[in-house]
């Protein structure tokens, strides 16, 4: 490489930024080909890191084969093609992610959001049509969030929920902006706090949202037997937690970024389970949404100090993790740094495996393996190098400038005629 072409890439290269998960990006897209057609024109690749989906089968991390890969195994949204869901449309119609095997309970809904489908531009494109952002972020126009939570719930709840969304008996505010009434959410502060919605914050409907829809309570973690109302818990990197007592028909959600399953919000929320529902481990299914992953997830050294204090498994949640950089691999010099002798490699990272560490707790809680699904997709990975772009919204990929997902499971409305 002579001189000019160094000075290009070097200035290439700043415009990449490094978003503290283990990645690389750039926000240009068009800077982004700019410096893969660089890296082609002196004979390198580029690629991304891969995700950990379909590696996960019944609870269990699947054992990798003689190439060294994974054995494939179909995903969440092809487990929903499997069980009769059409998929024709899927680029203009919002399709969950759901967990495989859940569709046998006929009276059980649940899914996890993706960014696609949705009526939302601040944030890109999902799939082509808009970003199905279901947060009240700053930046997204409320009526955009309205719209799009009243097109997920459809696809969750089905009819139900879509005849609840379109009824505008509220005059003091649009229509635009009423609240799907059978969707609870949360004030979410990454604690242990859990919530159990009864029959009487149905009685007093201000208890649990405000007039156009916003989360009264805080919390992160919430559990119901009453039919008809759908629990909401949002994400954009942290880990969903959704479970369902298939025999007394209760169900739970619950928010576990580091901070709540440093505190064992999963195994606390199973044990509230068994006290107020008289749930049992075995009659228990869970399932573990999509959020960022071991591969993605570096953390400081605190963080693991922290785990190592709580968790006697601690060790196996953590690994360290050298990224590389073809670039500054094969042009050393063109970055500098102040460390002694000047150019000296940075230490690993360390990444948390909180996928792992929430299937300790309701394995610890008394679920069966069996039991437990992992959808094994990374939100800040997953999607990247395909056409349709990031299938999720992922605070720690792209800067804190992004949309939230959400994770909803409920009891139909109709359950007391629906087989088990």
């Amino acid at each position: 490489m002579d001189e000019k072409l160094a000075c290009s890439a070097k200035a290439r290269h700043r415009g990449k930024t490094r978003n503290g998960c283990g990645m690389k990006q750039q926000d240009d897209a068009g800077g982004t080909g700019e410096v893969d057609d660089l890296l082609a024109s002196v004979g390198l690749g580029h690629g991304w890191r891969g995700t950990l989906a379909g590696s996960w089968q019944n609870g269990e991390r699947m054992a990798k084969t003689a190439s060294g890969r994974q054995k494939s195994l179909p995903g969440p949204a092809a487990a929903h093609r499997d069980e009769g869901t059409r998929s024709g449309k899927a680029a203009k119609r919002v399709e969950p992610v759901l967990a495989p095997g859940w569709l046998r309970y006929a009276w059980l809904r649940h899914g996890f959001s993706t960014r696609a489908a949705g009526v939302s531009s601040i944030y890109g494109s999902g799939g082509g049509n808009g970003s199905l952002n279901l947060g009240w972020t700053q930046q997204d126009d409320p009526a955009n969030v309205a719209k799009n939570r009243r097109r997920f719930m459809a696809a969750v709840a089905g009819e139900h929920a879509h005849a609840a969304a379109t009824s505008c008996s509220g005059p003091s505010v649009p229509c635009s902006l009423l609240p799907v009434p059978s969707l609870v959410t949360l004030r979410q502060f990454h604690s242990a706090m859990l919530r159990i919605v009864e029959s009487e914050h149905l009685a007093h409907p201000t208890r649990l949202q405000t007039a156009d829809g916003r989360a009264v309570l805080r919390g992160d973690g919430m559990m119901t037997d009453l039919p008809g109302v759908f629990l909401g818990i949002q994400t954009a990197d942290c880990v969903p937690v959704l479970v369902a007592d298939v025999r007394h028909r209760a169900v739970a959600a619950f928010h576990a970024g580091w901070r709540g399953t440093l505190a064992r919000i999963v195994e606390r929320g199973i044990g509230t389970m068994r006290l107020r529902y008289g749930s049992r481990p075995e009659d228990l299914v869970a399932a573990i949404g999509p959020s960022i992953g071991p591969c993605c997830y570096s953390v400081g050294e605190e963080v693991r100090f922290e785990f190592e204090s709580q968790f006697s498994y601690a060790r196996e949640l953590f690994s360290e993790i050298f990224d590389s950089d073809p670039v500054r691999d094969k042009y050393p010099l063109l970055f500098l740094t102040a460390r002694a002798p000047g150019h000296s490699n940075i230490g690993p990272q360390i990444h948390l495996d909180l996928w792992q560490a929430n299937r300790r707790q309701l394995l610890d809680a008394g679920i069966p393996a069996r039991r437990i699904t992992v959808a094994g997709e990374c939100t800040a990975c997953a999607g990247l190098g395909t056409a349709a772009g990031r299938k999720y919204f992922s605070h720690r990929a792209e800067s804190g400038f992004t949309g939230r997902m959400m994770a909803v499971i409920g009891v139909a409305a109709y359950s007391a005629r629906a087989s088990r």
